[in-house]
């Protein structure tokens, strides 16, 4: 199942149409609902440069943005990714992992990851795109990683 009632049009406009005034929309609905976990820093899933250049934007980073602003915590890319990715959607859950199995890691040459992180990406489907992300961020010396997202696929 995919998403449904509003939440189905405000993510395609967001992300495949790049309507870029709905980040803050975006951000005070999250703030609303979820209070800001105890964290050192916000990060995000890092941009597939294919798909940013075509949407001309990177939603998970400007979701992150918007909520570093809102919980007062600093927002740094900690990620990259290994390896380009391809599509998601249609994939059933196994296949997504295996997709992104070893996708990301933590950037080499900068500070180290923070103890207590916020990974944020703008959908989270079937879990696999943050899993590899904080397997990745965990590695990187992270103790806790907390995932935040817009919208959440229900089966």
């Amino acid at each position: 199942m995919g998403y449904v009632g509003p939440a189905r049009p405000f993510i395609h406009g967001w992300k495949e149409r790049g309507l870029r005034p709905l980040a803050p929309i975006a951000a005070a609905l999250v703030d609303e609902a979820v209070p800001a976990p105890e964290a050192d820093l916000i990060t995000y899933i890092p941009a597939d440069a294919d798909r940013s250049v075509r949407r001309g934007d990177h939603p998970a980073e400007r979701l992150a943005r918007g909520l570093g602003r809102r919980w007062e915590l600093e927002v740094r890319p900690l990620l990259e990714r290994t390896r380009t990715v391809g599509r998601q959607t249609g994939l059933a859950r196994e296949e997504r992992r295996r997709n992104v199995r070893g996708a990301f890691r933590v950037i080499p040459g900068r500070e180290p990851v923070p103890a207590r992180v916020i990974l944020v990406d703008d959908v989270y489907t079937t879990g696999a795109t943050v899993s590899a992300a904080a397997t990745a961020l965990r590695a990187g010396g992270a103790r806790e990683v907390h995932v935040v997202t817009f919208a959440r696929t229900l089966r």
